[in-house]
């Protein structure tokens, strides 16, 4: 999306300002439309300008909610969720105005259910706390996409992360979900059971809607039984190429690899600089098994030895949790390394998802387009499932490389629609892939809008996101 596509849509300024009035005097000063509250609440991690809410309403039960939905519903006022505000695309925008609804004090953990590997959450909890919560009942919640993101804003984007490979995305986690929709009625889209055939799927409906047909207010996940063994270390590669080839053989002989990332050179080398590291600076694979000691050891030595047949290096694993945990935060620090490249310089991730046996040749394809066009963009990726994300460095007030960013992006978002791809693997697409979005399916949009009217007539959920209604 253009700088120039991303502008105010109609306010309803009667309509806000009687919300207002009303929500301020139930909430008190769990209402705000303080100026610095109502920007961090559209603050993005990206290019797109902030489009500020009018107020920020901090609810703290699915009672508070559902008063709030039916006030804003009444006087036709759009409602954006928040969760963390770690979102990519500029999902947490208001650019009609509106009411910005702050999940965070929803975060209690409402119920384990041991016995059947499940747990029901309020939004507001982070991934981060539910598996601090969990780790004496020996569960654990895999999904984790790097930063710590709440479970109701996971939910609404359908977010991935580095175990994907082995227990999938929020998509295969959530078992049931609590919504308030924009009518004021709050629904239930399932049970707990593990499978039903028992008519439309709802849960998956709302997973990855981005907020744009109901506000969450509880979720039901699966969870998993924490592996007695963990292994987990570096392999570096002569090319991307050979990395990847290693991946592919890895999943084609069935090796259950937990996670299996790649960092290109330029990744490395700021991995390195950020974490005090001091890794070969060209591609790796940094890898994870999970299992019995010694079924984890066996997948770590069928590992390495596929390495080997592919020219990859040493490849060291370990167990300890220290060194797993050093290992997997200079991962989930690659964002942050980035910086070190053109320290001043601004960045924003993209990301694009492509069949496995296409990765190669789309993240080579995108290295020459890096290279001709002289950015500075290192890449990591979630490989084990064709998923990459490209970092793009640049100076946030040059318009000319914010030009040359956008133009990037839709090339990249091409270039993986061209190899039977999606222009986003777990980024989702808010208000900066639109254009991505209308490429990749055309003419089906128009049913995704009658959805989106059927269940918000009056376009008050998070509007603007995903595709416009004209």
């Amino acid at each position: 999306m253009a700088l120039s596509d991303v502008v105010a849509g109609p306010r309803n300024e009667e309509g806000i300002g009687s919300a207002i009035g009303i929500l301020k005097q139930r909430f008190g000063e769990r209402f705000s439309t303080g100026t610095a509250l109502r920007e961090q609440h559209a603050h993005t991690t990206t290019y797109i300008p902030s489009q500020i809410p009018d107020a920020v309403v901090f609810p703290e039960s699915a009672d508070e909610v559902l008063e709030i939905v039916q006030v804003c519903a009444a006087h036709k006022v759009p409602m954006i969720a928040f969760g963390t505000g770690t979102s990519l695309e500029g999902h947490v925008n208001a650019p009609n105005g509106g009411i910005s609804i702050d999940t965070s004090r929803m975060n209690r953990i409402l119920k384990v259910n041991a016995e059947d590997l499940d747990c029901v959450v309020e939004p507001g909890v982070t991934r981060e706390d539910l598996n601090k919560y969990l780790r004496d009942t020996g569960l654990f919640f895999p999904i984790d996409p790097g930063a710590n993101a709440s479970i109701g804003g996971m939910t609404a984007t359908r977010a991935s992360g580095t175990n994907a490979v082995r227990y999938g995305t929020m998509k295969d986690n959530v078992l049931s979900l609590t919504a308030v929709m924009a009518d004021g009625r709050q629904i239930n889209t399932g049970t707990r059971a593990r499978k039903s055939s028992t008519g439309y799927d709802l849960t998956r409906l709302f997973v990855g809607s981005e907020g744009t047909l109901g506000i969450l207010t509880s979720i039901t996940l699966k969870l998993y039984g924490i592996p007695s063994c963990i292994a987990a270390g570096v392999c570096p590669f002569p090319s991307v190429d050979a990395a990847v080839n290693a991946v592919i053989m890895t999943i084609q002989m069935g090796i259950p690899v937990a996670r299996i990332e790649l960092l290109d050179a330029l990744a490395m080398k700021a991995t390195n600089q950020y974490s005090g590291l001091n890794y070969p600076e060209g591609p790796a694979l940094f890898v994870e098994f999970h299992g019995t000691d010694d079924y984890a050891a066996e997948q770590a030595g069928l590992f390495g030895e596929i390495a080997g047949e592919l020219g990859g290096g040493d490849f060291i694993w370990a167990t300890e949790q220290e060194e797993r945990n050093k290992l997997w935060k200079a991962r989930h620090d690659a964002y942050w390394a980035g910086f070190t490249l053109r320290p001043g310089a601004s960045c924003f991730a993209t990301d694009v998802c492509v069949p496995i046996s296409r990765l190669a040749e789309c993240i080579h394809e995108t290295q020459e387009d890096i290279a001709e066009h002289g950015f500075l963009a290192p890449i990591v990726g979630h490989v084990g499932d064709g998923n990459f994300h490209v970092t793009m460095l640049f100076d946030e007030s040059s318009k000319e490389e914010i030009e040359q960013a956008e133009a990037f992006t839709k090339r990249l978002s091409s270039r993986a629609l061209a190899m039977e791809g999606t222009c986003s693997g777990e980024h989702g697409i808010g208000q900066g892939k639109q254009t991505a979005l209308q490429e990749e399916y055309g003419c089906e949009i128009d049913l995704m809008r009658s959805i989106k009217h059927a269940f918000d007539p009056d376009n008050i959920m998070n509007p603007g996101k995903i595709f416009s209604m004209t």
